[in-house]
């Protein structure tokens, strides 16, 4: 291995090291006296409960990062104050959203409520089971203006409830402590619902604002527990003595439950890559701006690292390709960093979409929908090439043809963010405004208009004001603008599903497509007027 390669590994793996530094402190929730009250209630902590519901190791989480950095006036909301991901209770495949009690009381936050709508949004899209495990105050009232009259704020949460089901997608809940006002629908609008003895309660009004509002005393039990609603009002379905008995009652659920899988896309058996994906960590650049061959990185994630490459001596700055995954037939469309000569002599600028490229992405992309093959985008792309030459050469048009392509893809389509994920770019290549079915990021990435620097020396001009490297004006801008731009920052606002370890992009793209070909395709294929 050369210089430059360990220089890399070394730097990577830093990375990863800080990300899972952090994840061990939003694991704890809101912290360890907080979890031993918990159990002093005869509670389990949301993840103590998944770990007892799901198959073995089949929990994939997650959102962890949703509202990282935020709500610190509020002692902070670690994991948005729910824990949610995908897994397997009785090898059935679902989705899980557990409130995290640890956390305000497992209130929810305006973070709270978009990673829940999330949640939902890849069960419409995908057809996939949903598990609530609810324990929640209800609304954290300091906020309430930014989670309870919008659109996309809480009530959305139960029309998804209903659209849920109106679409025959299962919904089971668990209440296993309060469950008060509006957030009372999301239980009774589920397919199914148990309730724990004691600990579980689901009323419009808890017993203080029943006496303010009507003068009725009464106790939270007696007003909305388990032997209230499964003896006398009946809109629970089942009463369990206490959590572990209602997580079993919903394993004895999914054991029954009718679900089949992989409906409409091709899978064989999986082979391992010949290149270990680890390697990953010396192939990506310390520099972020600095060049590599994507192809080295596809080879570390496909099976038996064998990669068809789709017109290869063409449109270079864009590779396409088909290849498998976990055994699952793909077709994947990735940035290509390295500096190279065109078909027609001329270098390009890696990272760089030309018009060419665009052209084969377009018609790519068009191809894998006519198959049926999932895609996969592989982001690390500074934007589209400008200048004369290119206005000439038609990039606009050629950039259209593939931004209508990825618009109108019926496939599951799949976002890594390996690099930069700049402009227009993060568009083309299939951002989170063109619908992935899941968008995850690297922790090197970066995903903004455009790059710090550079964006640095255009706020300085704006200001009419000169720039030099050591200015400390020009560097806190460079500084604030790549914090915000950082994978951090949007996972905090969850503009990606997950941050994940370069070295397990393989099985992070493997779970997408399991959820993804739950869904059969029965639509057929049309990119609109932009013929490709």
């Amino acid at each position: 291995m050369d210089l430059k390669f360990n220089i890399n590994e070394d730097y990577s793996k830093l990375l990863v090291s800080d990300m899972k530094k952090k994840l061990d402190k939003i694991y704890v929730g809101g912290g360890k006296e907080k979890i031993d009250k918990v159990h002093k209630k005869n509670k389990l902590t949301a993840r103590e409960r998944i770990e007892y519901l799901v198959d073995n190791d089949s929990f994939f989480e997650i959102a962890e990062f949703a509202g990282y950095g935020k709500y610190e006036e509020f002692g902070g909301c670690p994991c948005g104050g729910v824990v949610a991901g995908i897994a397997r209770i009785n090898k059935k495949l679902c989705l899980i959203i557990a409130n995290d009690s640890t956390v305000k009381s497992g209130a929810w936050f305006p973070t709270t409520a978009k990673k829940n709508l999330r949640v939902q949004e890849i069960a419409i899209e995908n057809h996939v089971p949903i598990v609530y495990l609810v324990d929640s105050a209800g609304v954290f009232l300091q906020l309430q203006d930014q989670i309870f009259p919008d659109k996309e704020n809480f009530g959305r949460v139960f029309r998804n409830n209903a659209i849920l089901s109106s679409k025959g997608i299962f919904q089971v809940s668990a209440i296993m402590g309060p469950c008060v006002a509006g957030g009372a629908y999301l239980p009774i609008m589920s397919d199914e619902s148990i309730i724990v003895e004691k600990t579980g309660s689901i009323f419009l009004a808890g017993s203080h604002l029943v006496k303010a509002a009507i003068g009725e005393i009464i106790e939270n039990e007696e007003l909305g527990g388990a032997k209230t609603h499964c003896e006398i009002s009946g809109i629970t379905d089942y009463k369990a003595m206490d959590d572990k008995d209602a997580l079993d009652k919903i394993k004895s659920i999914f054991e029954k439950i009718n679900l089949k899988e992989n409906k409409s896309f091709d899978r064989i058996k999986s082979e391992m890559p010949l290149h270990e994906s680890s390697k990953i960590y010396g192939i990506i650049p310390k520099e972020i701006k600095d060049n590599y061959d994507v192809v080295e990185i596809i080879k570390c994630i496909v099976d038996k690292s064998e990669f068809l490459e789709y017109k290869k001596d063409y449109g270079k700055t864009i590779v396409c390709g088909y290849t498998r995954v976990d055994g699952w037939s793909v077709g994947i469309v990735a940035n290509q960093r390295k500096i190279i000569k065109s078909s027609t002599g001329e270098m390009q600028f890696g990272g760089v979409i030309y018009s060419d490229s665009a052209n084969k992405a377009a018609r790519f992309v068009s191809i894998c929908n006519q198959k049926k093959i999932p895609i996969i985008f592989l982001q690390d792309v500074t934007g589209f090439m400008v200048g004369s030459k290119s206005e000439k050469g038609g990039i606009i048009k050629n950039g259209a043809k593939l931004v209508n392509a990825v618009s109108n893809s019926i496939v599951p389509k799949i976002t890594i963010i390996i690099g930069n994920s700049y402009g227009a770019g993060n568009y083309a290549m299939c951002g989170k405004a063109y619908d992935p079915r899941f968008i995850f990021a690297w922790p090197n990435s970066k995903i903004a208009v455009m790059g710090g620097e550079q964006a640095a020396k255009v706020i300085m001009q704006l200001n009419k004001k000169a720039y030099k490297k050591d200015d400390p004006e020009y560097r806190e801008i460079i500084e604030n603008y790549n914090n915000s731009a950082s994978a951090y920052n949007a996972a905090s606002n969850l503009w990606i599903d997950k941050i994940i370890d370069p070295a397990k992009t393989r099985e992070a793209i493997s779970k997408s497509l399991e959820v993804s070909c739950m869904k059969e395709i029965n639509e057929s294929y049309s990119n609109g007027v932009m013929q490709t």
